[in-house]
C-alpha cells in the first residue's frame, strides 16, 4: 500500500507498538521505524489469524462480554473470550469453532486447551459427529427454524457446562464456575423433557452427594463437588428446586426404570421436604432467607416461598409414585399450610418479593405460575402488573424494583425468561412469544444467551447462561404445544391436615 509521507502520524501513542516498513515491493524490506507507530494492521498473506495466534478487533458490540462461547469435550471446557470469537461461528450442531480464516478451532479429547486445526481434522469431526447424535437422540423444540437453531445451540451449551460427576457450572467465567443447586435443577429439567435422561438424571445424583446431613445445600459448591468456595449464606429456596425437578424428571425418564433410580433419589427428597417443613412458621411461612437475588431479606421472599410451594408439592406427588403415604400424607399437609401463607401475606399486593411487602415488585411471582405451581387467582393480573413494574427502556427485565437494589440499565434474561415461561405455561401465547422473541433477539453473534443485556441492548456479562438457557428450552415446549406438567398436591383426607 503507497500512502504519502504526510498521511502517516508521527507522534506515538502511549504504549503503542512500533510500526514497520511492510510495502515490500516499493520499500527496502521490513525494518521497525523509530518514528512511526501502528495504527492499524494488514496481514498480506492472504489468511487472517485473528482468533488464532491473535485476537480480532472488538466491536462495540461485543466489548460487554465476558465470555462469548464454549468449547468442550465434555471432561474439559473452555470459554471463547469476545477477542477469539469475532467473525467466528460453530460448526453445525457442536462446539467446533470455524474462524474467519476457515481453520478450526476446538478442545481435542483429553485435552485441557484448544487448539486451531485446519478445517476437515479428523478429530474435530469425530467430535462434530458426536455432538450431532447427541443431539438427534433427544427432541428439539421451536416452531421455527430460528427457534430450532436457538434450542439447539442452548442444549450444547448445557452439555458443555454440566461436568462429568453431575456438577453443573452456571456459566464458565470464574465467578460462575461453581454449581448452584438452582441453575442445575433448571438443567436437569430441560435435559429430561428434551429426552436427554442420562445428563439430566447426573444432576440429580450430584445433588443427592452434595446435599448437607440436615437436609440443606450450600448456596454452591465447587465443581469437584468438595464443598463450598466461601462462606456465602445459603439459600433455602435448593430444598424447593431440587424436589421439584426430580418429580420433573421422574414425569420424563423412560417407565422401564424411573421407580428404581428415583428410589436412589428418594432419601434427597426426604431430607429436604422435611426440612421445608419444618422451618415453616405458624404463619405459614418460611424463615428468611437469600432468594435468587443471593441477598438476604428480613421478612420471607416469594422467591423462596413459591420453589418451597413446588417443591413440597413435587416430594408428595414422588412419595405416592412410590406408595410412601405417611410422607405424601406429612407433605401435602406443610403444602397447604405453606400455600395458606403465601395466599395471606402475598397475594393481597400482587406477590412483591417479600411479605412485608416493602421490598418492591419481584420477577420471582413467576415461580407461583405453571410449570412450578398450579396458579392461584389473580395471579395473571399480577404477572402482567408486575412486568410492567419491571420493565426496562431496553425491553428486558430487571429482577426487581426493591428500593435497595442497584441493578442499573441492565436487564436479566433469566428473569425476563420467567414471564415468558409462565405465560407460556397459561396459555397467554401471545405475550409469552413477545418476550421470548426479545430473549432471542438478544443473542450473540455465536448465537449463545447472555447472563444480561445493557443499557444500549447489546449481550453483557457472560455467554452463554445455563439457566437462561433451560428457560428457552422449556418455554419453546411448552409453546411447542407440550407444556410441562404441575405438580399437583394428592388430597389431604379430613382430619389429617
Amino acid at each position: 500500500m503507497n500512502a504519502p509521507d504526510n498521511a502517516a502520524v508521527h507522534s506515538a501513542a502511549p504504549g503503542s507498538l512500533p510500526s514497520w516498513d511492510y510495502d515490500v515491493a516499493h520499500g527496502s524490506g521490513l525494518r521497525s521505524s523509530t518514528t512511526h507507530r501502528l495504527a492499524f494492521r494488514i496481514e498480506p498473506t492472504g489468511r487472517e489469524l485473528c482468533g488464532e495466534t491473535d485476537q480480532c478487533y472488538v466491536p462495540s458490540s461485543s466489548l460487554a462480554q465476558r465470555t462469548s462461547g464454549l468449547l468442550t469435550n465434555l471432561a474439559s471446557a473452555e470459554a471463547v473470550p469476545p477477542a477469539y470469537a469475532v467473525g467466528a461461528a460453530y460448526v453445525g450442531g457442536s462446539n467446533v469453532l470455524r474462524l474467519p480464516s476457515g481453520r478450526w478451532r476446538y478442545l481435542p479429547a483429553g485435552a485441557s486447551r484448544s487448539t486451531v486445526v485446519a478445517a476437515g481434522d479428523p478429530g474435530a469431526m469425530v467430535q462434530i459427529a458426536e455432538s450431532e447424535r447427541w443431539l438427534k437422540s433427544g427432541g428439539l423444540p421451536g416452531r421455527t427454524a430460528s427457534e430450532r437453531d436457538a434450542a439447539r445451540r442452548a442444549l450444547l451449551s448445557m452439555r458443555a457446562l454440566l461436568r462429568p460427576n453431575g456438577a453443573f457450572a452456571a456459566a464458565w467465567a470464574p465467578a460462575w464456575q461453581y454449581s448452584w443447586p438452582r441453575d442445575g435443577a433448571f438443567a436437569a429439567v430441560a435435559l429430561a423433557i428434551t429426552g436427554h435422561d442420562p445428563e439430566a438424571y447426573r444432576v440429580l445424583q450430584y445433588d443427592a452427594r452434595t446435599q448437607r446431613a440436615d437436609g440443606t445445600w450450600e448456596a454452591r459448591t465447587t465443581l469437584d463437588g468438595s464443598g463450598p468456595p466461601d462462606n456465602r449464606a445459603w439459600q433455602l429456596d435448593g430444598n424447593g428446586w431440587v424436589p421439584w425437578a426430580t418429580w420433573q424428571w421422574y414425569q420424563a425418564a423412560p417407565h422401564s426404570d424411573r421407580d428404581h433410580r428415583l428410589l436412589a433419589l428418594y432419601p434427597m427428597v426426604r431430607r429436604a421436604a422435611d426440612y421445608t417443613a419444618r422451618s415453616l412458621s405458624p404463619d405459614g411461612l418460611p424463615p428468611a432467607s437469600p432468594d435468587y437475588w443471593e441477598l438476604p431479606t428480613p421478612s420471607a421472599n416469594i422467591g423462596t416461598a413459591a420453589p418451597l410451594l413446588a417443591g413440597l408439592n413435587a416430594a408428595a406427588g414422588l412419595a405416592a409414585c412410590l406408595g410412601e403415604e405417611s410422607d405424601r400424607l406429612r407433605w401435602s399437609g406443610a403444602a397447604q399450610h405453606l400455600s395458606d401463607g403465601i395466599h395471606r401475606s402475598f397475594a393481597p399486593g400482587g406477590y412483591p418479593r417479600t411479605a412485608d411487602g416493602s421490598h418492591g415488585r419481584d420477577s420471582a411471582v413467576a415461580f407461583m405460575a405453571p410449570p412450578f405451581n398450579t396458579a392461584p387467582a389473580g395471579l395473571p393480573g399480577a404477572l402482567n402488573s408486575t412486568y410492567e413494574a419491571l420493565l426496562l427502556p431496553n425491553g428486558g427485565l430487571r429482577p426487581g424494583n426493591a428500593r435497595q437494589s442497584n441493578w442499573g440499565s441492565s436487564a436479566w434474561t433469566a428473569s425476563t425468561s420467567f414471564l415468558a415461561l409462565a405465560w407460556a405455561h397459561l396459555g397467554d401465547r401471545e405475550r409469552a412469544d413477545a418476550v421470548l422473541e426479545w430473549v432471542l433477539s438478544r443473542r450473540n453473534a455465536l448465537g449463545e444467551l447472555p447472563e444480561t443485556v445493557n443499557g444500549a441492548g447489546q449481550p453483557s456479562s457472560v455467554a452463554p447462561l445455563g439457566w437462561t438457557d433451560a428457560l428457552v428450552v422449556m418455554t419453546l415446549r411448552a409453546l411447542d404445544g407440550h407444556p410441562l406438567p404441575v405438580p399437583a398436591t394428592a388430597p389431604i383426607p379430613p382430619g389429617r391436615k
